[in-house]
């Protein structure tokens, strides 16, 4: 009875553990330790994972050359009802060109990625015209046209702002940053409504855009289990991509005419201020305000079949964390923010384990704290990504105001999620599942059908790489690799540019309804650039020990003293420092490399900073400053050993790559230079012909004698030679 007696396509995502050219099979191991046998045939292809706005990389003809053991893959093809080995692959996915690669933990993955992200919502929301928001709207279509409708969302024009900000934190490019504060400038005038009398604003749900160019403005919310509610967490999407704004600029108003006002309706407003019976404090936020009222506790709340009075979730109550309270903490070190931060990790953890009826969180409640299991079309059920999203924060959090509990909850989450609401067979994570498991099952049922969102997906990466650079358990490293090698190679829309909503199971894209779109009430930028940038700092600064550069802008005056906070997120004490500063694009010695603060200069004009963080343990830097007609101009800093060769190496080949004849090499922060390095630029010079040049510039002590004793020093050129000109910089590479 029910015997698998047909044949269906599907994918395994495992770990090789070895090849018989005989039979042209290969044994996979998945994640949970099954093994399959992988039958390769004569029309089977090989890609290498392919980041956005990269072409197919062939690996077909080498690919039963690169089955070494241990090599981690996915491979998707059939399943035939056959005895022996009963999958035949079709399609195969290697990480990267060596069975220790990946290719997606390269300094430069996550930046390349977000620069394609945003520029596809460029051209999707302005074309070729003006960055005028005005012609912004909510919903595109899965190849990033224009659907028929005037709708602007707060929400999603926020989210934007938030990918545009980031974008240019990562990149330093002017052109994402106008598009970020227009952003802003634009939801001031026509979403935001100021009630003076209470020092408090609200935003409105969304704005519709009639044909005659007229504005109809929706105030409460026009959403399944929202309608006609001001649901919290719509008030809190509309600050992200304000409060990452004021991170990059530190522009006052955006603070005291947005955040500030929109952090106080949450405290007069949604905030719980009623104690239990016995005078304790009952903590928390509501989820629902009446639109008129503006109370939690209104009748109307319950009225039309909702059932929205006096309810928290995790929306109201973790929300706020990650959305824009950390952001906000970061630009401006306020105890009140951090204040707030703590006590909604402390209710998280105080109320929301649950876990003598179910290996998930519970995220509804009543207003006293007792389980809402009937609410909506939620009911007793759990939203997988929601269970990551608190390990992920509660770790951040750990690094800031360290508590046990913080640590114990986050890795209990990390233990029970992988059975419970991941796919060992093929990588990723679930949608939402039912909490509980009924007689006679094994797996958490699927509430919709084995679909896998892309926030999702970010949830998961975020959270086992910093439990991986903090923590450093061998496993936490696994499940973030694998979790980033199914985002990378089946979110990502290669094609068409973007990501996808939603995939099945098996990696393939799902394009029904509402889920066919790149933009939509539920879509915008912010979680594809949120992962591209945390995965970028989590992976650089704390799992492989790469630096990272971000970029501020920051107007006159901006901040108090004129200090300038660059921490790029929430990170250990004392496990990234701030080695270099550029402002305007002259190096600048005034900065607490351990507090990660700038002092600025006085200036009545805009100053842009760039900073480069480093891990603590990082001696050595290269870094490419620019390069202008075939000359690579290349910064090189701390200390050159034979463990930095392969850094300088990247930059190098990068430059000959790219075109140049000609190598300037400023060494004035180079404290120790090795042989080895002496020895690989030699061999470059013979290697490229007695045309190609390499000067040094500002050559002194150590290095200049070690230039000076080499027999093969005489190969280079050291002088004090005038800088190549600036052009957009590259990437830098430390060791």
């Amino acid at each position: 009875m029910n015997a698998f007696d047909f044949t269906f396509s599907d994918l395994i995502a495992g770990y090789v553990t070895g090849y018989d050219a005989s039979s042209d099979t290969l044994g996979l191991k998945t994640s949970d330790g099954r093994e399959f046998q992988v039958r390769l045939t004569p029309t089977t292809f090989a890609e290498l994972v392919r980041n956005l706005g990269h072409g197919y990389q062939d690996a077909t003809s080498q690919l039963r050359s690169l089955l070494a053991p241990g090599r981690f893959l996915h491979a998707y093809g059939v399943f035939y009802p056959e005895p022996g080995p009963r999958f035949e692959a079709k399609h195969v996915v290697l990480f990267g060109r060596t069975d220790k690669e990946y290719l997606f933990e390269k300094q430069n993955w996550w930046i390349h990625q977000v620069l394609q992200l945003v520029d596809f919502y460029i051209r999707s929301e302005f074309g070729a015209g003006p960055i005028d928001f005005q012609q912004y709207r909510t919903n595109l279509s899965l190849e990033g046209q224009k659907l028929p409708s005037g709708r602007q969302e707060t929400d999603t024009i926020s989210r934007m702002v938030y990918g545009f900000a980031t974008a240019y934190m990562m990149t330093g490019l002017d052109e994402y940053l106008e598009v970020a504060e227009r952003g802003v400038e634009y939801m001031a005038k026509h979403l935001c409504f100021h009630d003076l009398s209470e020092g408090i604003c609200y935003w409105y749900n969304a704005v519709d855009i009639k044909n005659d160019g007229t504005e109809q403005k929706n105030f409460a919310s026009e959403f399944g289990d929202d309608f006609d509610a001001i649901p919290c967490y719509e008030q809190i999407y509309a600050l992200a991509g304000p409060t990452q704004t004021f991170r990059v600029t530190g522009d006052r108003k955006i603070l005291d005419l947005l955040l500030k006002p929109t952090i106080n309706l949450f405290h007069k407003h949604f905030e719980d201020k009623t104690n239990f019976p016995d005078g304790t404090p009952r903590r928390g936020y509501y989820s629902h305000v009446d639109p008129i009222t503006l109370s939690p506790l209104s009748p109307s709340l319950d009225e039309g079949g909702h059932t929205n009075r006096d309810r928290k979730n995790w929306n109201s109550v973790g929300d706020h964390i990650p959305a824009y309270m950390i952001n906000l903490y970061l630009a401006t070190g306020d105890k009140e923010y951090a204040d707030f931060l703590e006590d909604c990790c402390d209710t998280v953890v105080k109320y929301f384990p649950d876990y003598e009826h179910s290996p998930f969180v519970q995220e509804k409640f009543f207003g006293d704290w007792t389980r809402d299991q009937n609410y909506g079309q939620q009911k007793n059920r759990a939203i997988v990504g929601h269970n990551l999203k608190i390990a992920w924060n509660l770790m951040r959090m750990n690094n800031l105001r360290p508590k046990s509990s913080y640590v114990a909850l986050a890795e209990k989450i990390a233990a029970l999620m992988p059975a419970a609401g991941g796919d060992s067979q093929r990588g990723g994570w679930y949608d939402m599942v039912e909490r509980e498991l009924q007689p006679g099952q094994k797996f958490h049922r699927l509430v919709w059908h084995d679909r896998k969102a892309w926030w999702q997906q970010e949830q998961g990466i975020l959270a086992y790489l910093i439990l991986d650079g903090v923590i450093q358990k061998p496993e936490y490293e696994r499940l973030a690799r694998e979790s980033s090698a199914f985002y990378n190679a089946w979110i990502l829309d290669t094609t068409s540019g973007g990501v996808y909503f939603n995939v099945l199971a098996n990696g393939q894209p799902y394009a029904l309804g509402g889920e066919r779109s790149k933009g939509s009430h539920a879509m915008g930028t912010y979680h594809a650039a949120e992962l591209a940038f945390l995965a970028a700092v989590y992976t650089n600064l704390l799992c492989r020990k790469e630096p990272m550069d971000l970029y501020f802008k920051p107007r006159p005056g901006a901040w108090p003293g004129n200090i300038l906070r660059v921490a790029p997120d929430l990170l250990p004490p004392s496990s990234v420092r701030l080695m270099q500063v550029w402002i305007n694009g002259q190096e600048h010695k005034d900065f607490d490399p351990v507090k990660m603060t700038v002092t600025l200069p006085p200036s009545q004009t805009d100053l842009r900073v760039r900073v480069r963080l480093v891990p603590q343990a990082v001696t050595f830097s290269a870094d490419t400053l620019g390069t202008s007609n075939g000359v690579a101009r290349i910064a090189l800093a701390g200390s050159l050993g034979p463990e930095g060769v392969d850094y300088l190496k990247e930059q190098v080949e990068d430059a000959i790559a790219s075109g140049c004849h000609a190598l300037v090499l400023e060494v004035a922060d180079l404290v120790y230079l090795g042989e080895e390095a002496v020895r690989y630029l030699t061999l470059t010079k013979e290697h490229q012909g007695p045309d190609f040049a390499i000067t040094f510039t500002n050559v002194k002590a150590q290095v200049k004698d070690a230039l000076s004793a080499s027999e093969l020093g005489q190969e280079v050129t050291e002088t004090v030679a005038a800088a190549a000109g600036d052009v957009a910089a590259g990437s830098p590479a430390t060791k």
